[in-house]
């Protein structure tokens, strides 16, 4: 089964079994509690194919959070713009007034986000240029727990920190992942509590088989399974005739990804990561709901 198809399934199980909720946005939605999605990748990189996707970005953010960035102005530096709204809380408590969303869209310090709990988990945080101690790698100890005890059950990475909630621009919605290794293929199996179907899924699905892929490399294995446990997944009601036109194309064949000058995960930079064959349909646009 290709991911177009894949995916298209959470999506119908939503539009016939959601129900409609409100939540923290202007922007109501149509929600089930619990999906599951599962992916064998030696079926093709799963990047959608039946809308064109933003590959260059989510390979920048996924560089940032193997780095452990917490910088804004790094990530724009790269053309990726997905974090232009929002900033640390301590430095700017959020709001829906104008004056208010300048001042986030101005502040650079994004607060201690995925990669700063991937690579530093509740360690002292001082700023995107601080020094940072007494936290714990997660990164590098699954990947050491990896190569030395590959068959462990208890190689988990975790972003949802409370400790540092409120110092983060926006809490973790993909808040940990589990690896297993079984006879020479890695699995990477990824948790999320909060799940924009239409924009953010298909995002996450990306991302997380690109750090899967560079794992894998890492570490000598073949990449396996690409499961996804969601929580809340939701369609914004403003997406809907968006998924629709979208369930209506014709899947493409998946692309093949190519590591090109791979040495290491922890020095590995966007631009070694390219796709053979992917080939999609037109964008389709959807507002963000902030």
């Amino acid at each position: 089964m290709n991911i177009d198809q894949v995916y298209g399934q959470v999506v119908e199980k939503i539009l016939r079994e959601g129900k409609k909720k409100t939540n923290r946005t202007a922007t109501d939605t149509i929600s089930v509690s619990g999906c599951m999605l599962e992916y064998s990748m030696a079926n093709g990189f799963p990047l959608l194919t039946t809308k064109k996707m933003a590959w260059k970005t989510l390979r920048v953010e996924l560089e940032g959070f193997i780095k452990g960035v917490t910088s804004k102005a790094w990530f724009q530096e790269r053309g990726c713009k997905i974090w232009n709204e929002w900033c640390s809380p301590s430095k700017v408590p959020y709001g829906h007034d104008d004056e208010t969303l300048a001042a986030m869209a101005a502040e650079k310090d994004l607060g201690p986000i995925y990669g700063f709990q991937w690579r530093n988990f509740n360690g002292n945080y001082s700023g995107p240029d601080g020094e940072r101690s007494g936290g714990v790698d997660q990164l590098a100890r699954a990947i050491h727990e990896l190569k030395t005890n590959p068959n462990s059950r208890r190689i988990l990475v975790n972003a949802w920190n409370p400790q540092q909630l409120g110092e983060m621009a926006l809490v973790p919605c993909h808040y940990s992942y589990q690896l297993l290794c079984n006879d020479g293929e890695l699995d990477l199996l990824w948790n999320q509590r909060s799940c924009d179907v239409f924009l953010g899924i298909p995002f996450n699905i990306a991302s997380y088989a690109l750090l899967l892929e560079l794992i894998a490399k890492e570490c000598g294995l073949k990449a396996g399974k690409l499961i996804g446990f969601l929580g809340d997944a939701h369609i914004y009601v403003n997406h809907v005739e968006q998924l629709d036109e979208q369930m209506k194309r014709e899947p493409f064949a998946p692309p093949t990804l190519k590591l090109e000058g791979y040495n290491s995960i922890f020095d590995w930079e966007w631009q070694h990561a390219t796709l053979n064959g992917y080939e999609s349909h037109a964008s389709i646009k959807g507002e963000v709901a902030v």
